[in-house]
């Protein structure tokens, strides 16, 4: 915090938090109630605060403010924390939450015990708590280890809180880098962009100027360069031109008056070549690559042209007469297209099957299995999600992985185990939803490859593409290097579903008709007009799930998916998950939740890990239950399809709430019902594939809301987003 001016008449208090009104994780902004010595005449405290909790003890120097709404209120301007002289504010310190493994219960036997003396106790001689009943000696490490790490923090988090860093990533901070983190921040600002999820280049930019960094520090613009790349990563590019790279750079650095040089900026682009913090390639214009892109592109391309060199050795024939007598036992008929994807799948090192529902993926991928294994082959299978893995082992009747299972992340090593010196165990690879695979984990999926093995990549090209960077399905397909089979005949059962016929429509651009909401409804895509004002949307999902959805004989708290287009506005997915989250896990006496600035946490959540945690083995995308809440411990822990995770308060900005998911996000998910609000207002976002995919992610009944104009938009909007990519050319050259 800025000291008091000299101008402003300043006054002093001191006194007991008794509750904290309102807090923002963002800006440390807080509203709080302080007891000055009259319990019923509490006073009402504004300010930044680093960690304020119940219970400290604060001397505080501020203006008195008249708020129009809400009274006489002290705008704290510099305050510091001394600990607290009763017994009552020692107890309600202890509990706070500050302390970890001393809740409520405990601080009150602790204080109860050593009375005024309990703060020196802790301080000197901590090993007497063994004195109360209930502490054991793992109990007092904890506490000390914690107490210790409170002091060493209080000074770096001031510091962080006084420079616009909210609490949730001081605390990240200082786990990172120790009682080295005021001078990293003092020093390079833009590390935290690297080092910490969450902080981005603009985070690190405020907190520059205030530590006083110069707006044309090196540091600055190399960090500029890169946050540009990595913003061009989310949108899928694995490189930029030069002709978008600088004039983006220019943009992000030209703030406050502060003009960026272009020049400056293509000099600097120079040096992290020369450093090696670039890879530049010149392909009819200047390309400019991070090294991690450049090298996982170019050896993709180099291990799937060296495994297209030798095909299999295998009598035709033979396989032919198996596939036929198959067939015969079975009383089964392939059509043509799957009867060759099965003959491929034996004669060749890589086979694409991609395909839109009802066509017959899934029984042709269980028919080249039940080949394979006829052949003698040892089998693996693995997909992107545990939701597709779990589809992926009961289609096969092979134990399918998570990907990042299947090759065995090492957190120690921040890499896979199984790779070109330890390969796979298996001559022949089944890897589902392909259309979700990266750049990256083709890579991988490449490396870990023995030689002679088969590789077997299932996926629908019509679906959106992978969340992480390049397009490796399409580009794959796009070469014409590789060997494609693709499913277009309906079948008949299958053409039964509605939202299979709604899918192939979609897909045709054709705008879908469908039968309206009501209880007598016989498909399994149903439509209802929401009304074209994103506030009726909000309404009309909640009556749909309150009134219809438990009468269809569907639960809302595990059967219910509401896909979002986009994350903000009305019927975005942050809006709609507070609404949701009210209406389908209500607080309640018996619930626990955390309070987080403006956001809640419960008991019965439904919630959505945001990052790849190794440590945790949780990865971007899951899904999990929120199935308890220590707030002594100060933990969280989730249960991610029947697998706990626990995390620390620090942690839980890597989840979400996912009452409401964005449809990019359900990739790779099926849900029982699955509620699609389509409006005007994601106009940015709407696109045949993205309604497409939202669409398909229904198991059995989709509910799709909103105006007619938004559906029609949808359809006719081919947004084949172009990627800046090279897969396709490094496959042809």
């Amino acid at each position: 915090m800025s000291s008091p001016a000299a101008t402003t008449p300043i006054s002093t208090l001191t006194g007991v938090i008794e509750r904290i009104t309102f807090h923002s994780e963002e800006s440390g902004y807080t509203v709080a109630r302080l007891n000055t010595g009259n319990v019923n005449k509490l006073t009402t405290i504004v300010g930044s605060f680093a960690n304020l909790q119940a219970g400290q003890t604060l001397q505080l120097q501020g203006t008195w403010k008249e708020h129009p709404n809400y009274g006489s209120q002290f705008e704290v301007v510099y305050y510091k924390e001394t600990k607290p002289a009763t017994l009552t504010g020692i107890e309600k310190y202890l509990g706070s939450g500050l302390i970890k493994g001393v809740g409520k219960v405990t601080a009150k036997r602790i204080v109860n015990h050593f009375g005024l003396e309990t703060l020196d106790i802790i301080e000197n001689q901590i090993h007497r708590l063994s004195e109360v009943p209930g502490i054991a000696k793992k109990r007092i490490a904890m506490i000390q280890s914690t107490w210790e790490e409170q002091k060493l923090i209080k000074d770096v988090m001031v510091f962080l809180s006084s420079h616009g860093v909210s609490t949730t990533y001081a605390v990240k901070i200082y786990k990172q880098y120790g009682d080295s983190a005021i001078a990293t921040v003092t020093t390079n600002p833009y590390q935290l962009a690297i080092d910490i999820f969450g902080i981005g280049f603009l985070t690190a930019d405020k907190i520059a100027v205030k530590v006083g960094v110069s707006p044309y520090s090196k540091f600055r613009y190399r960090a500029g360069v890169l946050h540009v790349l990595s913003k061009a990563s989310e949108d899928g590019h694995c490189y930029l031109p030069e002709s978008e790279l600088i004039p983006f750079t220019r943009e992000l650095l030209t703030a406050d008056g502060h003009q960026a040089d272009e020049t400056a900026i293509a000099g600097i682009l120079s040096e992290m070549v020369t450093e090696q913090q670039l890879i530049k390639e010149i392909d009819e214009e200047i390309l400019y690559y991070k090294p991690s892109f450049y090298h996982s592109e170019q050896h993709l391309a180099k291990l799937l042209k060296q495994k297209l060199e030798t095909k299999p050795d295998v009598d035709r024939e033979r396989v032919n007469n198996w596939i036929d007598r198959f067939t015969a036992v079975k009383k089964i008929v392939l059509s043509s297209q799957q009867y060759q994807a099965v003959e491929t799948a034996a004669r060749e090192r890589v086979l694409i099957l991609t395909g839109n529902p009802g066509t017959g993926k899934t029984f042709s991928v269980n028919t080249i299995v039940k080949l394979w294994k006829a052949m003698g082959k040892k089998l693996q299978a693995g997909a992107p999600t545990g939701r597709a893995a779990k589809r992926l082992t009961e289609m096969t009747g092979i134990e399918a992985k998570t990907l990042h299972r299947l090759l065995e992340f090492d957190p120690s090593k921040m890499g896979f185990k199984r790779d070109t010196d330890s390969p796979l165990d298996c001559d022949a690879l089944v890897v589902d939803e392909c259309s979700m695979v990266d750049l990256f984990m083709a890579h991988s999926i490449l490396k870990a490859l023995p030689k002679d093995s088969l590789l077997l990549m299932v996926g629908d090209i019509d679906q959106l593409p992978s969340v992480g960077p390049g397009n490796v399905l399409r580009d794959l397909i796009a070469s014409q290097q590789i060997p494609v089979v693709r499913l277009t005949q309906v079948f008949r059962q299958a053409a039964e579903s509605a939202i299979v016929r709604t899918a192939h429509q979609i897909n045709n651009g054709r705008i879908p008709k469908l039968e309206p909401v009501s209880m007598t409804a016989t498909s399994d895509c149903l439509w209802h007009s929401g009304g074209t004002e994103p506030e009726h949307g909000v309404q009309t999902i909640c009556d749909l799930i309150e009134h219809y959805v438990p009468k269809a004989g569907f639960n809302a708290a595990t059967d219910v998916q509401v896909l979002c287009p986009m994350t903000r506005g009305v019927v975005g997915t942050r809006n709609l998950n507070g609404v949701l989250q009210q209406l389908i896990n209500p607080a309640a006496e018996y619930k626990e939740e955390l309070v987080r600035g403006d956001s809640i946490l419960r008991i019965g959540d439904r919630v959505m890990q945001l990052k790849n945690d190794y440590n945790k083995e949780v990865f971007n995308g899951d899904l999990g239950i929120v199935r308890a809440i220590d707030k002594t411990e100060k933990e969280v822990t989730i249960d991610f399809d029947g697998r706990d995770a626990t995390y620390d308060y620090a942690d839980l900005n890597e989840i979400t709430l996912a009452w409401a998911t964005s449809i990019h996000k359900s990739q790779g998910s099926e849900y029982p019902l699955v509620i699609l609000p389509l409006y005007t207002q994601h106009y940015v976002m709407l696109s045949r594939n993205l309604f497409y995919t939202g669409l398909t992610r229904a198991k059995k009944l989709a509910l799709i809301i909103g105006s007619e104009k938004a559906i029609a938009i949808a359809v006719k909007q081919v947004k084949q987003q172009q990627r800046y990519t090279k897969l396709k050319e490094r496959l042809q050259y």
